[in-house]
C-alpha cells in the first residue's frame, strides 16, 4: 500500500480494506505496525478496568449476551450498585494501574430516575484521577447532556457485527439504532468507546465491513474494543465455532490501520487467547486491554498473567497523566 494510505481517513472503500486485509499476514503485519508506531509510543498499552454496576434482566435479545432475559440464559437481574462501592472497587482499580474505569449496566436505556446515581459514580471516579466510561444502552438527548455535563469522558456502544449480519444477531435493536445512539454521544462532545464481537458466525467480509462502519464516521471512535465471543451456556451462541486465530490477528490490524489514531483495545474473549496471540495482537497495533478477572459476566485473565506477559514482552502500561494527554 502506498505511504498516503496511512494517513487518517473517512472514506475508505470496501475493495481497499478487503485488500488490506487479505494481503499476505506479515506485509499486514509491517503495515499495520508502521502506522501504530506513527501514532503511539510502540511498547505502552493503556490499561482499564471495566465493573458491571446493574446486571442481567436486559430486555434485548443479543444473542451472545448471558444478561439478556429473552435468550434462555439464566443469569438473575440486579439493582443498580450503591455509588459508594463503585467508588471503593475503582480505587483498587486505580492502584492496581488502571487509568480508565468503565461501568456497565445491564439497559436497553437507562431510566431518568438512574441518572443521579450514574452522575455520582462520573464524579467520584473522575476525582480519582482516572478517565471515567459508561456503557448504558440507548440515551435520549437529555440523558446524554446529564452525562456530559457530569464530566464522562467515553461512552461504550458497541456496533457488534456489519450491518448486514446483525439481525442475524439481535432483532430488538437496529443497527441504525446503534449509530444514531453514538452520533448523539458525538454532538454532546462525549468521546465514543465502539467496536465489535468476532466469531458470531460472520464471514470475514462482515469483520471488514464492521470496521468500515466505524472507520468512515466524520470522526473515528477513540476507542475501537475488538472482542473475541466468549459462548456463554443458554444463549443462542452458545455452540458458535471459534474465530480462527489468525484471522482475529488480521482484523485487529485493519483497526489499527483504518483509524490510526484509535486506541485499538483486547477486550472480551482474552482467556482463551494464548500469549503468543496476544503478543501478535500487540504487533498488529492493539494497544489497550481490559485488565481484572471478570468482565460483566465473563471471565479474563488474572493480573498476575498480564503482568508476565507485559514483562516478557517489554510493555508497560501507560501512566495516569499519559492517558490523560
Amino acid at each position: 500500500m502506498p505511504e498516503d494510505s496511512w494517513a487518517t481517513r473517512h472514506d475508505w472503500t470496501r475493495d481497499e480494506a478487503t485488500q488490506i486485509y487479505r494481503q499476505p499476514f506479515t506485509d499486514l503485519l509491517l503495515q499495520a505496525q508502521t502506522v501504530h508506531r506513527e501514532n503511539f509510543e510502540p511498547n505502552r498499552v493503556q490499561v482499564s478496568r471495566l465493573l458491571s454496576v446493574k446486571t442481567g434482566g436486559c430486555p434485548e435479545d443479543c444473542g451472545y449476551c448471558s444478561q439478556s432475559a429473552r435468550n434462555g440464559a439464566t443469569l438473575s437481574a440486579s439493582k443498580l450498585m450503591e455509588v459508594e462501592r463503585v467508588l471503593t472497587e475503582a480505587r483498587r482499580a486505580r492502584d492496581a494501574g488502571a487509568t480508565r474505569y468503565c461501568m456497565g449496566a445491564a439497559w436497553r436505556e437507562p431510566k431518568d430516575r438512574d441518572l443521579p446515581a450514574l452522575v455520582a459514580m462520573i464524579q467520584g471516579v473522575r476525582a480519582l484521577g482516572m478517565e471515567t466510561c459508561m456503557t448504558l444502552g440507548m440515551l435520549s438527548d437529555h440523558q446524554v447532556h446529564e452525562l456530559k455535563q457530569a464530566g464522562l469522558d467515553y461512552y461504550n456502544h458497541n456496533i457488534d457485527t456489519s450491518e448486514g449480519f446483525y439481525p442475524q444477531v439481535v432483532s430488538t435493536r437496529s443497527f441504525a439504532d446503534r449509530l444514531q445512539t453514538l452520533a448523539r454521544v458525538r454532538e454532546a462532545g462525549i468521546k465514543v468507546c465502539s467496536g465489535g464481537i468476532l466469531g458470531l458466525g460472520e464471514a470475514a467480509g462482515d469483520r471488514v465491513d464492521m470496521l468500515l462502519a466505524l472507520a468512515n464516521l466524520p470522526v473515528h471512535p477513540e476507542s475501537v474494543p475488538i472482542n473475541m465471543l466468549i459462548p456463554m451456556p443458554g444463549t443462542p451462541l452458545e455452540a458458535a465455532a471459534p474465530i480462527d486465530p489468525l484471522d482475529f490477528v488480521r482484523t485487529t490490524a485493519l483497526a489499527r490501520i483504518l483509524m490510526p489514531q484509535s486506541y485499538v483495545r483486547l477486550s472480551a474473549g482474552r482467556t482463551a487467547m494464548s500469549d503468543e496471540m496476544q503478543a501478535l495482537c500487540f504487533m498488529a497495533g492493539a494497544n489497550s486491554i481490559f485488565m481484572g478477572d471478570t468482565l460483566l459476566t465473563a471471565a479474563n485473565p488474572a493480573e498476575d498473567r498480564d503482568r508476565q506477559l507485559f514483562d516478557r514482552l517489554g510493555i508497560r502500561p501507560e501512566g495516569l497523566q499519559e492517558a490523560a494527554e
